[in-house]
C-alpha cells in the first residue's frame, strides 16, 4: 500500500491576502511566484534569491500553480481587472492628467 506524503509549504487564511493561496511562513502568493516563472520568466533559482525563499519554497508554489492553475488565473485576472479600474480613476496618482 502506497504512503501519500505532503510537504505543507502552501497555506490559506482569511485575513491574509484574502485568503489566497501563499507561501507558509510568508504573505507571497502562489500567483505571485507563477508571474515571476511565467511573465517575467525568471528561473526557479532566481525568483528564490529575489523573494529570500528556498527553491522547495519555490517548486512548491509552481506545484500548486499548476495543480489549481485555473483557480489562481481566475484570481490573477480580477487582481488586473482591478488594477486597470484603478488606473483609470487614476487612485494612487499624484499627478494630474498631462490632456484631458
Amino acid at each position: 500500500m502506497d504512503t501519500v506524503l505532503s510537504i505543507n509549504l502552501i497555506v490559506t487564511n482569511p485575513k491574509v491576502r484574502g485568503g489566497r493561496p501563499c507561501i507558509a511562513g510568508t504573505t507571497i502568493e502562489v500567483s505571485t511566484i507563477a508571474l515571476a516563472k511565467i511573465v517575467h520568466m525568471q528561473s526557479p533559482d532566481e525568483i528564490a534569491v529575489s523573494y529570500g525563499l528556498s527553491l522547495a519554497q519555490v517548486y512548491s508554489a509552481l506545484a500548486y500553480y499548476y495543480d489549481h492553475k485555473a483557480e489562481i488565473d481566475e484570481q490573477i485576472a480580477a487582481q488586473d481587472a482591478i488594477a486597470e479600474a484603478f488606473r483609470e480613476k487614476r487612485v494612487g496618482s499624484r499627478h494630474s492628467p498631462l490632456f484631458g
